[in-house]
C-alpha cells in the first residue's frame, strides 16, 4: 500500500499465475484466442495497477462522501468518475476479452480476473459501470442475432457504450417467476417493455452516451413462471443510421436507491414505459440466455470480494506495523516503551486469517478464468466438458464463500484498527459498508448454496462434484510425493472422503423431507469451500516448496500461511460436517420460532 492507497500485490498475482496455477503452459496449449506469455501479463499487471492505484483509488473515498445525484430522471455520478472512465476506455481495459470482430484484444478470461480484482480493490462503485458492460457484452455475444451484435457489440467492447442487467421487480426478487414486467410486439420485429426495474446497478449514469439494458419481461399469453420469461436488449437511445445516439427511449429513472454502501454507483428504480426493444435469443427461454450475464455477474461478485478483502488487509497490515501499544510478548513489560500491535498473537491471527481468505481466493477465481478459457478452446472435447463441469458446480463458491470472507476479513481488519477503524478517517467503515453488499446481490448466500446442493451436485449424482473430489486427492499425493509434508495432503485427502460419504447420505434425507437441501445447503456450501481452498493452499505449499529458493521470504510465507490455514482455518469443516445432517425439522418445527 503507498500512500495509504490500494496497490495491486503484483508478486502475490504472480505467484498464483505463473508458480502455482503456471498460466502460460495451460494457455498455451489451447487453441483460440490471442496468445498470452508471461510478458503480456506483467504488462496488464503494471498498467492496471498505475491506473487502479493512480487514478481510480483516489476517487474512492471522495466519491463515498458525494455519492450520486438525481436531477430530473438524470444521475450525475461524483466528481472526477468521467475522467477516471475516460481513462479506463482509453486505455483499452474495455475491450480486453471481447471479440477482435468487435474491436476487442480477444485476450484469455484470465487477463479480465485480473483486472477485475484489482478494480474492486481500488474502487468498487466504478468497477460496476465497466464491468456490467463486460458482462452485457458477453450476454450478447453469445444470444443475440448478428444484426444487434453488429450494432451493441463494438460499442459496448470499447466502453463507449455502458450496459445494465434488470432482473429484479419489487415482487420478484429471487422468484423471478414472479415478474410482471411486459413485452408487446411493435409489429416490425421489435417490442414495446412496460414495466418498472429496482436495484439496478449503474442504471442511469453521465459516464457514457448511451445505456443499454438487459431486461427480462413477459410475452402476451407466456406460460407462468421462469417457463415465460424472455430476454430483450432495451437502448437508453435509439441508434440513428450512423449508429450514434438518437432518439430518447422510454427508459427513465425514478429514484436512486438510499443504500449502506458503494454510494458512487447509482442504484437505480427503472421505469420502462413503451420502450423500444430487442428480443435476445429465443422467446420464452430468456432467463437461460440470461445467465450468460449471471455468471458472469457472480464471479465477479468473487473478484470484487477479493478486492476488497485485500484492500482490508493492506490496511491493517500497514496499521498494525505503526501502531504501537502494549508490550510484545516475552518483552520486559518497560512504561516508558511500547511495541507494534503486530507482535501480538491475536492481531497476527487476525491478519493471517485475512491472508489465508485473500490469497486463496486469488489462486481459486485466476483458475476459474483458466476453467473458462478450457471450455471455450481446449482442443480436446472431454477437457472442455471437463472444464464446463467445475464451472458450473463452482461458480456458487466463487460467489458465496469468497464474499463471505470478504466480510469476515474487513471485519477483522476493523478489528485491528480499534477505535481507529471505526471513524471515516481510516476508510475501513467504507470497506466494511461496501463489502456488505456481496453476500446479498447476484443472488444471496443462501441462494448459492441451495444451487450448489440441490442442482449441481443432487441433481447429477454427484457427478460434477466426483472430478472435484478427484482433483483434491491427486493434489494430496502430489503434495506429499514432493517433500513439502503430508501437513498438507492428509487433511484434504480426509474431507474429500468425508464429501463423498456425505452426498448419498444427504440425497436419502433430502428424498424424506424436501426441506433438507435448504437446511443443509450453506454448510455443504462451506465445507466444498475449504475442499477448493485446501487444494489450492495446498499446490502453493507445493508450488513455494519446490519453485521458490530456501532464502526467499515469499517460499517462507507462503508455507507459513499455508500451515495456517490448515491448522485454523480447514477445521471449520469439522463443525459443518457435523451439522449437515441435523433433521430440517429441527428449524421447520412452528414450535421453533416464537411469531
Amino acid at each position: 500500500m503507498k500512500d495509504g492507497l490500494y496497490t495491486a500485490p503484483q508478486r502475490d498475482m504472480q505467484f498464483a499465475l505463473y508458480e502455482v496455477l503456471d498460466v502460460e503452459t495451460e494457455l498455451g496449449r489451447r487453441a483460440g484466442g490471442a496468445p498470452m506469455d508471461r510478458e503480456t501479463l506483467d504488462q496488464i499487471l503494471e498498467g492496471a495497477d498505475r491506473l487502479c492505484h493512480g487514478v481510480l483509488a483516489p476517487l474512492n473515498a471522495s466519491g463515498d462522501r458525494e455519492g450520486c445525484r438525481l436531477e430530473g430522471h438524470e444521475v450525475r455520478t461524483p466528481a472526477g468518475f468521467g475522467q477516471a472512465y475516460r481513462a479506463y476506455t482509453e486505455g483499452g481495459w474495455s475491450g480486453l476479452c471481447a471479440s477482435e470482430e468487435h474491436g476487442g484484444q480477444a485476450l484469455p478470461t484470465v487477463a479480465s480476473a485480473i483486472v477485475g480484482e484489482m478494480l474492486g480493490g481500488s474502487n468498487i462503485s466504478f468497477a460496476l459501470y465497466p464491468r456490467l458492460s463486460e458482462g452485457a457484452y458477453r450476454c450478447i455475444r453469445a444470444n443475440a442475432t448478428p444484426e444487434l451484435q453488429a450494432v451493441y457489440g463494438p460499442k459496448l467492447a470499447s466502453g463507449e457504450w455502458t450496459g445494465t442487467m434488470c432482473l429484479t421487480e419489487a415482487q420478484a426478487g429471487t422468484d423471478l417467476g414472479l415478474l410482471r414486467t411486459k413485452a408487446v410486439p411493435d409489429g416490425d420485429g421489435a417490442y414495446r417493455i412496460s414495466g418498472g426495474k429496482i436495484f439496478i446497478s449503474s442504471g442511469e449514469h453521465d459516464l457514457a452516451p448511451n445505456i443499454v439494458h438487459m431486461v427480462l419481461a413477459r410475452l402476451p399469453d407466456a406460460p407462468a413462471g421462469t417457463r415465460g420469461i424472455s430476454l430483450f436488449l432495451v437502448p437508453k437511445f435509439l441508434p440513428d443510421a450512423d449508429g450514434r445516439p438518437g432518439e430518447r427511449n422510454g427508459v427513465y429513472c425514478d429514484a436512486i436507491e438510499h443504500k449502506l454502501g458503494l454510494h458512487a454507483n447509482a442504484t437505480c428504480v427503472l421505469r420502462f414505459e413503451q420502450a423500444r426493444g430487442y428480443l435476445v435469443g429465443e422467446a420464452n427461454k430468456g432467463l437461460t440466455a440470461m445467465f450468460v450475464m449471471m455468471n458472469s455477474a457472480r464471479l465477479g461478485t468473487g473478484a470484487q470480494a477479493l478486492g476488497l478483502t485485500e484492500t482490508a488487509l493492506q490496511k491493517s497490515l500497514a496499521y498494525a506495523a505503526e501502531r504501537l501499544q502494549s508490550r510484545a510478548p516475552g518483552q520486559e513489560r518497560a512504561v516508558t516503551r511500547a511495541d507494534p500491535i503486530l507482535l501480538q498473537p491475536d492481531v497476527r491471527r487476525m491478519l493471517l486469517t485475512q491472508q489465508a481468505w485473500a490469497q486463496g481466493a486469488r489462486m481459486f477465481l485466476y483458475w476459474l478464468a483458466l476453467q473458462i478459457d478450457a471450455e471455450q478452446h481446449a482442443a480436446d472435447p472431454a477437457e472442455r466438458d471437463r472444464a464446463g463441469g467445475l464451472l458450473s458446480l463452482l461458480t456458487p463458491v466463487a460467489k458465496a464463500f469468497v464474499s463471505d470472507n470478504a466480510v469476515e476479513s474487513v471485519n477483522l481488519a476493523m478489528q485491528v484498527h480499534g477505535g481507529s477503524g471505526y471513524i471515516v478517517e481510516s476508510g475501513i467503515e467504507q470497506t466494511l459498508r461496501d463489502v456488505r453488499i456481496l453476500p446479498i446481490y447476484e443472488g444471496t448466500n443462501g441462494v448459492q448454496a441451495h444451487d450448489l446442493l440441490a442442482r449441481k451436485v443432487l441433481a447429477d449424482e454427484g457427478g460434477r462434484l466426483g472430478q472435484l473430489l478427484a482433483l483434491a486427492r491427486a493434489q494430496a499425493d502430489a503434495v506429499e510425493a514432493s517433500g513439502a509434508g503430508a501437513e498438507f495432503g492428509a487433511p484434504l485427502r480426509e474431507l474429500a472422503g468425508r464429501i463423498e460419504e456425505a452426498v448419498p447420505r444427504l440425497a436419502a434425507l433430502a428424498a424424506g423431507d424436501p426441506a433438507q437441501v435448504g437446511a443443509s445447503s450453506t454448510d455443504f456450501l462451506r465445507i466444498v469451500g475449504h475442499l477448493v481452498y485446501g487444494y489450492f493452499w495446498s499446490r502453493a505449499a507445493q508450488a513455494a516448496w519446490t519453485r521458490l529458493p530456501e532464502g526467499d521470504p515469499l517460499r517462507a510465507e507462503k508455507l507459513a500461511t499455508a500451515r495456517f490455514y490448515f491448522e485454523h482455518l480447514f477445521p471449520e469443516t469439522e463443525m459443518r460436517l457435523r451439522r449437515l445432517f441435523v433433521p430440517a425439522e429441527r428449524y421447520t418445527n412452528p414450535c421453533a420460532l416464537a411469531v
